[in-house]
Order: structure tokens, then C-alpha cells, then sequence
């Protein structure tokens, strides 16, 4: 008997690949078939995936960024991508078709509401985003990250919180060590962040030449600014690691006694598990302020404290940084608070509502 079959559509980031990668380990070791939906963009941010996993790439596209011939050409590249996934889905039919969002997502989300199969859509921020925006009211659940979120009304909606790689679940609730060495782990999302490449080392700067003289960096900086940081945090005599991507991100929110970041879901999600104190820099340009929303828990929980990015500069931040590793009881606090508002269950909480909507409970 063939094993039943969820489509995981998701891309864009790795704020939606991470989650729907969690959920891809869970229902392989529930025994199920699991294929990822998404675009050439959305696959390269798949490497983490279980290789059990099958790709499907379909046809996507954004308005979003485009000059006027690409955007007149969006919406033949999405009919096309529609048509695709039906398809697929009429060759193989899945018994589950599950949304993490991203332009990449909506193929599958259309072609699944056209063949009226079971769907959901996970939303990962406190806000839905566009393309949640158009499905919210045609899929069967809407499972959220953080709660309450905004939602349209009639809107069916759970309270799972945000799924964590495996990985991640390994190292949770880890015992917080403040040093020395005092590993800061700095950490600019999936695309890296600029603006802390820029700020953290002139901050670092700023710090007690006793508190610098313990540091040690671990910072996720883009390979354009890649140099100038290498170049900073040398004059400053502090050793640090730079890449533009961590491999081993586990390891290091386990070694770090301060993370800044920005508040992406999955890096808030994983912050919380894992539980370390952290100042985050939400991203300004995020249309509709979702990585304010995303925080805004760990802060309230004084696990957290915000930044917002027009008045990011380094005294302040240094200040921050100060206040937190100079107390290391307050420290200690903060990383205790931040484990009370991980969810380590939540791939669990959002496997059963799959496992629901298939029958299969």
C-alpha cells in the first residue's frame, strides 16, 4: 500500500524553508511521503531538507521589485505554474497540501483549492502575509506561529507555534553559559544584514576594554561587507568567526551568551527553544512590520529587548550590550525567560492537525 502523501509549498526564505523543513522531518518519521513545491529561487534554501524528500518545481513570480515587461509577464508565469501543480497532483493525488508561504507557495495552494483537497497554511508571523492573505478563507485550517495574528474573519485558526529543525529541537532548553569566552552570535537572517555588519563591531568598540577582552564573535554577514567586518573586529583585537551562513547554527546559539538578530520567525523560534538572551533589530522595510510583531512575546517576557533599526547606532547598542553580559544573573534571567516561550512542540501540534485533516488520527 502506498504511503499517504502531504505536498510541503513553500519558498522565498528561509523564515518559510525552515518550518516546512521541521514538518518535512516529522512526517517522514511518521511514515508518510513528503514533496516540496516551490520555485528554482525557493530550492536553494531546500539544502537542509531530508534527500526522501522529492522536489516538484513549478513556475512563480512576483510584482514586487519588477519593471513593467517582467511584471506583465508575473501572471503567465503563475498560470503556468498552476497548471503544473495540478498536474502532479492529479498523477500522484496528496492527502494533505500544506502552505508555509512565499510567492512560491501559491501554485500548489491554487491547484489544491481547484481539486477542493484538504490544505492549511502555516503563517510563521504575527501578520499573514500576501500570499496567506489570498488563502486564509479557502483553506480548511490556518495554523499560527504567534497568537493572536491578524486574520481575516470566518478564518479557521490554530495556535501551534513555529516548527524548529530538528537540529534545533536537539539543543533545546541548553544550559546558559555566559563565558568566558562570551560568545556573542550575531545573525542577519537567511540574507544576511548589512546595517549589523556595519554597527555591531563599532558598538563592540564602544564596550569595556575588560568586557572586550572576553569576546569572541560569531557574525553572519554578507560577502560583500564580509572584509570590512574581518577588518573591524581585527582592529579591535576580538576574534571572529565570519561567514555568510552557518551550517552549524545548533552549536552556536547553544556556545552564545547573547545573540542579536534580526527577528525573523524562524530566528525568534529558534532563540526561544533554545533559550539565550537577544536584542533584535526587526527590519524596517517589512511592509507590514512582521518582525516587530514576531518579537514582541520574547520581549514582554523579558527574554528580549528591541531595537528598531532607524535608531540603531552604537553607543545604544553598546549599552545594550553592556547592561545584559555585565549582569550575568540578569543574563541568566533573560535566557530562562526565552526557554518559557519556546515551543518545542510545535511540529508535533501542527503534525496532528495534518494528520486530522487526512483522516489519519
Amino acid at each position: 500500500m502506498t504511503a499517504p502523501l502531504v505536498i510541503i509549498a513553500a519558498g522565498g526564505t528561509g523564515g518559510h524553508m525552515f518550518p516546512a523543513q521541521s514538518l518535512a522531518e516529522a512526517m517522514l518519521a511518521a511514515g508518510w511521503r513528503v514533496k516540496l513545491s516551490t520555485d528554482r529561487r525557493g530550492a536553494r534554501y531546500a539544502g537542509g531538507f531530508p534527500p526522501e524528500v522529492s522536489r516538484e518545481i513549478v513556475g512563480a513570480g512576483t510584482f514586487a521589485g519588477r519593471g513593467m515587461v517582467q511584471k506583465l509577464l508575473v501572471p503567465f508565469r503563475i498560470a503556468g505554474g498552476v497548471a503544473s501543480a495540478l498536474w502532479a497532483m492529479r498523477r500522484d493525488r496528496p492527502d494533505v497540501v500544506i502552505g508555509f508561504g512565499g510567492y512560491p507557495a501559491f501554485p500548489a495552494m491554487a491547484a489544491a483549492w481547484i481539486l477542493r483537497l484538504p490544505r492549511m497554511i502555516h503563517e510563521q508571523y504575527g501578520v499573514l502575509g500576501r500570499v496567506h492573505r489570498v488563502f486564509a478563507r479557502r483553506v480548511d485550517r490556518v495554523a499560527c506561529s504567534v497568537w493572536p495574528t491578524a486574520l481575516p474573519p470566518g478564518t479557521n485558526a490554530i495556535h501551534t507555534g513555529n516548527p524548529v529543525r530538528g537540529s534545533i529541537r536537539a539543543v533545546a532548553g541548553s544550559a546558559y553559559d555566559p563565558g568566558p569566552p562570551t560568545e556573542i552570535l550575531v545573525m542577519g537572517g537567511s540574507q544576511g544584514a548589512s546595517i549589523l555588519s556595519q554597527v555591531v563591531p563599532a558598538a563592540i568598540a564602544l564596550l569595556p576594554a575588560e568586557m572586550r577582552g572576553r569576546l569572541r564573535m560569531s557574525h553572519q554577514a554578507r560577502d560583500a561587507d564580509h572584509d570590512a567586518a574581518v577588518a573591524a573586529y581585527g582592529a579591535l583585537d576580538v576574534p571572529a568567526d565570519i561567514q555568510p551562513f552557518f551550517d552549524d547554527m545548533p552549536a552556536r546559539l547553544q556556545r552564545a551568551a547573547l545573540v542579536i538578530s534580526r527577528s525573523g520567525a524562524s530566528s525568534v523560534a529558534d532563540i526561544a527553544v533554545v533559550g539565550r538572551p537577544a536584542i533584535f533589530i526587526p527590519l524596517a522595510i517589512a511592509i507590514r512590520d512582521e518582525q516587530t510583531a514576531n518579537a514582541q512575546g520574547l520581549v514582554a517576557a523579558g527574554a528580549a529587548q528591541i531595537i528598531q533599526e532607524p535608531a540603531l547606532a552604537p553607543p545604544d547598542l553598546a549599552a545594550h550590550i553592556a547592561a545584559i553580559l555585565g549582569d550575568p544573573a540578569k543574563a541568566a534571567t533573560m535566557a530562562e525567560a526565552a526557554r518559557g516561550q519556546g515551543r518545542v512542540d510545535a511540529v508535533d501540534r501542527l503534525k496532528a492537525e495534518i494528520l486530522k485533516l487526512a483522516g489519519h488520527a
